[in-house]
């Protein structure tokens, strides 16, 4: 329990941030596509220029986004809603993909550490959490899913309720 509150305190902050960021802007883009629909979530704005990423892995929504440029990390897992208990916070990948028009020549894949953000008391790593973001990066926030006694906790009792019936049953047919 103490290990998901932070989480949760540092989601509401996100989610509340890109809230607040968000309102009074006009959005840009094809009419037909919701700023929610589909894994496609459009944070652009009119007369500014804007760059799509990619958000993939555990966090709450994951999908294709529209943002202007000059967006940081933080604006962009903010837009996500953050990331969920299940993310691996110490090994969050940004790809950044050869592009010649920005000048980079090959492949990039930068590490993110956020591990210290959510479970230490001071932050341990000098890395830049708040990195701006480029046309085509890709963010990756890899985990796996938890294990939780009461997500199987009803086929147990199924099972159990089952053979508990098939006991009595036998008991009461070898008793006549």
């Amino acid at each position: 329990m103490n290990k998901i509150f932070p989480i949760l305190i540092l989601c509401f902050v996100f989610i509340l941030a890109g809230v607040i960021k968000s309102q009074n802007k006009e959005r840009v883009g094809v009419d037909q596509v919701n700023t929610q629909q589909g894994g496609f979530y459009n944070y652009g704005e009119k007369d500014k220029v804007n760059i799509e990423i990619g958000v993939w892995g555990f966090v709450k929504n994951p999908g294709k986004y529209i943002i202007p440029l000059g967006s940081t990390f933080i604006d962009l897992i903010s837009y996500a809603g953050g990331p969920l208990n299940e993310a691996n916070l110490d090994d969050i990948r940004l790809f950044r993909p050869k592009n010649d028009t920005l000048k980079i020549t090959k492949d990039e894949l930068i590490r993110l550490n956020y591990y210290d953000l959510f479970w230490e008391k001071e932050i341990n790593t000098n890395t830049n959490r708040n990195i701006i973001l480029k046309p085509g990066d890709v963010i990756i926030f890899p985990g796996s899913p938890k294990y939780y006694f009461r997500d199987n906790l009803t086929l147990i009792l199924s099972v159990a309720t089952t053979l508990v019936s098939i006991a009595v049953l036998m008991v009461t047919i070898s008793n006549k």
